[in-house]
């Protein structure tokens, strides 16, 4: 039982005799003390104010000194305003700490008997992953970690995105301008190869765009062409609109147009549907590409630290997705146009009409997502929901997806989660921030950035020393394990929903809210404990006396639990990040304030040791929840 919930049945109780009158358990309100303000919890008095007809500060001062003469738990009291700031004597903190030492698990759950699944990562087989995909990665795979703490069976999964319009691009653009190269022959990892095709197709696209649109403006279209009416019209409200809003949005729908009139993109789209009919050398250079991009992607999970229990392609589960629209569409729950494309009516809902099959029948995004979802609960018959780790660009595509399974009647949708995060834009020469994109190979690559901050993190070591006694592997093995930290725990300590700005250098330093920080913290006192041999594990003397900073060492210890519970409930490694950053902080504090070997009382050293092996337990613990390895020399 925590401390709110066991002083909320005794203050009832006291009060309800004291004041002759029943007091529920609504009028007993706890909440954190100010800092403030001495104290270590405080109670709301305003709702008693009517039953005591008293003044605040009066009930406060009556009800403060009835606890402190007849709680032993209470030690001390103030008043500010209506609120009664109660200060717990140091035998509970003391009883606390001896509490925390003897559970192996502290901080974890009992099992809950429900599996939940986490889908990360999903990354398309035309390119490398990117700065995007590290905080995807990170946060679906501590997540996932959090949730298990929470006692939560948990598949980690991903769906790979492996079909579709953009990865014939890169497969169109090999073809006629590879001459044959592979990644073996050019020394690049296949999925830098592949995705350095993907931008060879844009850029040629772009030449092809430019030169159909200077057609059009001289009048000349192809016979075969469906866009001079088209064309037509934008040019005649072009010269109508004044504003430049205006003639952007008619300019970027005519680049839509020339973009789809261009021969590389009619070539594309051919090559998609020779691919869903099996064409057999169509499929033969799709399998032969993607089995380059997937050694790429293994070596760079192997480099990240994540992994996966389970993998979905799209190649098979958009199958299962057009096989649920044919059947929705027989029942109704889908209609058809006179193209051929099949669409679902949402507008009753707040959205708007989506479309689901393509006219000539190939499917689209949302296709695959209904077959992926279905796939899942057959595979895991006893699965209790989904959380899918996706950027806030798709909020849309998942209020859709969710939507649509639900009017196909699978209950289990209302279960589906969608773990929404901010994009992540990254700082140039120039001191400008933008965002990546991959069509024009303006990307950060994962490979290139963890590569950066493990050799940042190499320079910030060495030149601070403190590694004499090391070997040369040891040291390698450190250096990653600073920069991967670094640089999982700078994308993880901002709540997910926010949008953020990556800074490598930073990420690595010694000083601030940092991975390097915390692991500098458990660093230490592993070396304390070093010095200090074995300990003696008898429980410590609840009369021991503590200073302010162990009592509030020991009341972060305490709230380990609850913050591990609420991450889980939100999805967010933040609040893990920022309570660790917390801890340690305050732990830097006791170490500069208080000595532990020069203490005389015994008594009182071993409750330092004790305490200080347990911030220790508890920081490697929740790095651990977020992906990072603590080490024990620094």
């Amino acid at each position: 039982m925590n401390l709110e919930n066991h002083l909320t049945s005794i203050v009832k109780e006291i009060l309800t005799k004291h004041y002759a009158t029943e007091i529920g358990e609504k009028m007993i309100q706890f909440e954190k003390t100010s800092k403030d303000f001495a104290g270590d919890i405080t109670l709301v008095v305003f709702p008693l104010v009517k039953i005591a007809k008293k003044s605040p500060v009066q009930v406060g001062e009556e009800i403060g000194a009835i606890l402190k003469n007849e709680v032993d738990l209470i030690a001390d009291f103030n008043i500010v305003h209506g609120f009664l700031n109660l200060v717990i004597a140091n035998s509970y903190w003391v009883n606390k700490l001896n509490e925390i030492a003897i559970q192996a698990d502290y901080g974890s759950s009992l099992d809950k008997g429900s599996r939940l699944m986490v889908e990360y990562s999903s990354p398309n087989t035309n390119k490398p992953l990117h700065l995007g995909h590290l905080r995807n990665n990170f946060l679906g795979h501590s997540v996932s970690r959090i949730l298990e703490a929470n006692g939560h069976t948990v598949v980690k999964t991903q769906i790979v995105n492996d079909r579709g319009i953009h990865i014939c691009k890169s497969m169109l653009a090999w073809e006629r301008f590879g001459e044959g190269e592979t990644p073996e022959s050019t020394k690049l990892k296949g999925d830098k190869f592949v995705g350095k095709y993907y931008v060879k197709f844009d850029k040629v696209l772009k030449l092809e765009t430019a030169s159909v649109i200077a057609n059009w403006e001289k009048g000349n279209f192809d016979e075969s062409s469906a866009f001079e009416a088209e064309y037509t019209k934008f040019a005649e409200a072009m010269a109508a609109k004044e504003d430049e809003k205006s003639k952007k949005g008619l300019a970027d729908k005519i680049k839509k147009l020339a973009n789809n009139a261009t021969p590389i993109m009619r070539d594309v789209k051919e090559m998609l549907l020779k691919w869903e009919n099996k064409d057999p050398q169509v499929y033969a250079l799709w399998e032969k590409m993607n089995a380059w991009v997937y050694a790429g992607f293994a070596d760079t999970y192997k480099a990240m630290q994540v992994s996966f229990d389970k993998l979905y392609y799209e190649s098979n589960t958009y199958i299962t997705g057009k096989q649920m629209v044919e059947d929705g569409l027989k029942k109704g729950i889908f209609f058809q146009k006179e193209d051929g494309s099949v669409w679902i009516d949402l507008t009753a809902d707040g959205l708007d009409e989506k479309l689901v099959l393509r006219g000539d029948g190939t499917a689209v995004y949302v296709t695959q997502d209904i077959g992926t979802a279905q796939q899942r609960m057959q595979d895991y018959p006893d699965l209790n929901g989904i959380v899918y780790t996706v950027g806030n660009e798709q909020d849309y595509h998942f209020k859709v997806l969710f939507l649509i399974l639900e009017k196909l009647g699978y209950e289990w949708a209302k279960n589906c989660h969608h773990l929404s995060y901010g994009m992540v834009d990254l700082r140039n020469d120039k001191g400008e921030v933008g965002k990546m994109k991959s069509r024009e190979g303006t990307v950060v690559d994962a490979d290139d950035l963890v590569n950066e901050v493990v050799l940042t993190a190499k320079e910030m070591t060495e030149e601070r020393g403190h590694i004499e006694g090391l070997s040369a592997n040891e040291k390698e093995k450190l250096y990653h394990l600073i920069g991967l930290g670094g640089l999982k725990y700078y994308l993880l300590k901002v709540d997910p929903a926010k949008r953020m700005t990556f800074n490598p250098e930073e990420s690595v330093e010694l000083n601030g809210n940092t991975g390097p920080f915390i692991q500098y913290v458990h660093a230490r006192i592993c070396s304390l404990l070093r010095k200090a041999g074995e300990l003696d594990k008898a429980p410590i003397q609840e009369n021991v006396f503590l200073h302010d900073v162990e009592r509030e060492i020991l009341k972060k210890l305490v709230e380990y639990p609850v913050i591990v519970e609420s991450a889980g409930k939100e999805y967010s490694p933040a609040l893990i990040a920022n309570y660790v950053f917390d801890l340690g902080k305050t732990f830097n504090s006791f170490w500069q304030s208080v000595s532990v070997f020069k203490e005389e009382d015994l008594e009182l050293q071993r409750m330092r040791l004790e305490l200080s092996r347990n911030v220790a337990r508890v920081i490697k613990s929740a790095m651990y929840l977020l992906g990072i390895d603590v080490p024990e020399r620094m």
